[in-house]
């Protein structure tokens, strides 16, 4: 079932897909998880709190294990095709009330972080032999 308010931001800004704002969610809990701060009912904030850094390491992490060699292409056709294409998701969700900030956090966190291409592809590389090169 769709969110509401995920909806209107998709009509108000539609480079992204709706699916990116979902997998984002999913990602942030990803990576809280991964650091220890799963924000327990009713928790401060503050330590839960996860950088612009942390959450793309587990945007690659979760793209990785969730989509496989399919991630890059995944995100590309949600309309992700860097990473401070997720630091303008992430500030979407920010103003639209659904995430939250510190004073600290800023857009240019999520620019240039990693090269999604590179990133999202890289361990996945066939390699070929030459026993595979000189086979009949």
């Amino acid at each position: 079932m769709h969110h509401p308010k995920l909806d209107e931001l998709v009509r108000n800004d539609s480079r992204y897909a709706y699916e990116a704002y979902e997998f984002l969610f999913q990602a942030l809990a990803f990576t809280q998880r991964q650091l220890g701060r799963n924000p327990p009912e009713g928790a401060v904030e503050q330590e839960h709190h996860v950088s612009g850094p942390e959450l793309l390491a587990g945007v690659r992490d979760l793209g990785l294990q969730e989509f496989g060699l399919m991630a890059r292409t995944v995100f590309r056709m949600w309309g992700v095709n860097s990473t401070a294409d997720f630091g303008e998701i992430v500030f979407n969700l920010i103003e639209a009330g659904l995430m939250s900030k510190t004073d600290d956090d800023d857009r240019l966190h999520f620019h240039g972080v990693y090269d999604l291409d590179e990133a999202l592809t890289q361990g996945y590389r066939i390699e070929v032999t030459e026993e595979a090169e000189d086979a009949p």
